[in-house]
Formats: C-alpha cells, sequence, structure tokens
C-alpha cells in the first residue's frame, strides 16, 4: 500500500496510476503495478494506491568500497534503465516533479539551493558547494525535447537482488524534462569507479553530466537541513551526496 503522508505527496497517486501501466511493459526492470486504490475516509484525507509486491533491497551507498564490485555492475543495470527510460516517446506526459519542480533549468534551483547552503554553514564544506553548484547553473540548459525522466533516482527507490537492479519504485515525480536529473544516482549511490561505468554505459554530454552533478548537489543541500533531526537515513544520504559530488568535482 502506497499511502500519502503530507499533501503534495498524494499528487503521486493519479500519475502513476495513469502512467505505470504504460511505462513499466516497456522498462528493463520492475515497476509497481497498480492493482487498485481508494479514496479519503475514516480520517485519511488523501488517495491512495494499492500495488504488487515487488522483492529486493536497497543497495547501500559505501564510499569506502566493501561494496566496489557489486556497484559496478550496479551501474551498468541502472544506465539500462535510465537510457530505455529516456527513449520513450514522451508525448503527452506531464512536467516532471511537484508542479513541474524536476527536470528543469538548474536556474529555477538557484534561490532554495543558496537558501539551504545559508542554513549548513559551519556544517559543511559551503565554500566548495557554492563554487560547484554556480559552475552547474552555469552550465549550457537543454536544449533539446524533454524526454520521459524518474527524476528522484535514490538508493531508496532502488531494489536489488543478488547484487543486481530488480526493480524501481516511487514514481511519484514522474514527468519529462531535462533527462541530467535522472543522473543522480551516480553520486548519491556510486563511487569513484562505479560513477565511471555508469557514465560510458549512459553515454552523455558533459554538459548533462555537470548538469547532473549539480541536480544531485542541489536535491542533497535541501534535504539536508530537512531531514537533520527527523530521518536520520535521508540526512546521511545528502551527506553521501555531497561528499561525493565535491571528491567529483575537485577530482
Amino acid at each position: 500500500m502506497r499511502l500519502p503522508r503530507i499533501d503534495w505527496a498524494a499528487l503521486a497517486v493519479a500519475r502513476e496510476q495513469l502512467w505505470l501501466p504504460k511505462l513499466g511493459p516497456l522498462l528493463p526492470v520492475k515497476v509497481p503495478v497498480p492493482l487498485g486504490g481508494g479514496a479519503p475516509g475514516e480520517g485519511y484525507p488523501w488517495p491512495w494506491s494499492i500495488y504488487g509486491w515487488l522483492e529486493g533491497e536497497n543497495p547501500i551507498a559505501d564510499s569506502g568500497g566493501a561494496q566496489e564490485s557489486l556497484l559496478g555492475v550496479l551501474a551498468l543495470d541502472l544506465a539500462h534503465f535510465v537510457r530505455a527510460l529516456h527513449r520513450i516517446a514522451a508525448s503527452g506526459g506531464p512536467p516532471a516533479g511537484v508542479r513541474g519542480t524536476r527536470g528543469v533549468s538548474l536556474a529555477e534551483r538557484d534561490a532554495p539551493t543558496r537558501a539551504a547552503i545559508d542554513a549548513l554553514r559551519g556544517k559543511l564544506d559551503t565554500d566548495g558547494v557554492s563554487a560547484c553548484w554556480a559552475s552547474a547553473v552555469a552550465t549550457p540548459a537543454w536544449n533539446h525535447a524533454p524526454v520521459w525522466i524518474h527524476a528522484d533516482l535514490s538508493p531508496g527507490n532502488l531494489l536489488c537482488v543478488n547484487g543486481r537492479l530488480n526493480g524501481v519504485i516511487d514514481f511519484g515525480l514522474l514527468g519529462v524534462g531535462d533527462p541530467a536529473v535522472d543522473l543522480i544516482v551516480a553520486w548519491n549511490l556510486l563511487t569513484a569507479r562505479s560513477r565511471l561505468a555508469f557514465r560510458a554505459a549512459v553515454d552523455v554530454d558533459d554538459a548533462s553530466w555537470a548538469r547532473g552533478r549539480g541536480w544531485a548537489l542541489s536535491i542533497a543541500l535541501i534535504q539536508l537541513p530537512y531531514y537533520e533531526h527527523t530521518n536520520p537515513a535521508l540526512a546521511a544520504s545528502a551527506r553521501y551526496t555531497v561528499r561525493e559530488v565535491l571528491a567529483d568535482w575537485y577530482s
């Protein structure tokens, strides 16, 4: 059962119910299959969904290298999924994100990202992230037709069996936009070596890669102060992402 816990997340219910049955058969891994849904009632205020169960466990981001060999294989699976999704005809698809906030120009993320940086002063390398973010915003924007994007490829939305990608869940931000946002997994999960394998397999240009790194940084910076005291797992994931982005950018 998928029960939204906040009003904006409830917008995902209709989107998943409409589009997952159409996109799922065209993707190389399993995605949630809507089996039914419900309306607000009995004190619960939003629509909700029931899906078929998908096997798997979330992969673990590990910059220490214990998972390096597994991440190398997973990187190729992720690239295969991303390329397949981006190749599906996108006509009629809605803007990605909540009210079209994902897959847009990074310039549209500038104000909230810089506000998050200000909120994190003294807690991380704000000079480094500021410079990295400014570089990403200055990168040429996507100037082609929008494509289908998942828009939230984080470790918690990936399901693995025996180290291989078995499923991708939570398509609540699904829509069309700049495909660079689906590169965020290169920094929120992968390591330097597996990131190289992912980039080679996903085959994107330098500008798209830079925008993807900017998306990963922006999402992590905004998540960190939001979840710092309420969701330790997401806060830790945000810190990992910031470290990987800076290590990559400095290299």
